[in-house]
């Protein structure tokens, strides 16, 4: 059974940093990839970035390339995948996801993914 667990998100002020963490399990055959992505309030859930199991090659949509870092920690039984956002700005205000991707390359399109998390809470403010 493939499960999913976000954790470290809060409340922080701008220009702050955050990592959050992913831990996956439940499918650590095949090709695979585990993206982030962020709701906000009123808005349409967004890809954020995604690292591939295979060659750990990542992938960032634009708002958040230089200032957000992905990695993963890939250990026997659990993955775990961190993403690293700093420079914080209150836009990046918003419930953030972990996914998986099962088969091979990368995406940040939500229709691709097969798993979901049940979010963490990133709320950047003064």
């Amino acid at each position: 059974q493939v499960q999913l667990v976000e954790s470290g998100g809060g409340l922080v002020q701008p220009g702050g940093s955050l990592r959050l963490s992913c831990a996956a399990s439940g499918f650590t055959s095949g090709y695979y990839a585990i993206g982030w992505f962020r709701q906000a309030p009123g808005k349409e859930r967004e890809g954020v970035s995604c690292i591939s199991s295979s060659d750990g090659s990542t992938y960032y949509a634009d708002s958040v390339k230089g200032r957000f870092t992905i990695s993963r920690d890939n250990a026997k039984i659990k993955n775990t995948v961190y993403l690293q956002m700093n420079s914080l700005k209150p836009e990046d205000t918003a419930v953030y996801y972990c996914a998986v991707l099962r088969g091979p390359g990368l995406s940040l399109r939500v229709s691709e993914y097969d798993y979901w998390g049940q979010g963490t809470q990133v709320t950047v403010s003064s």
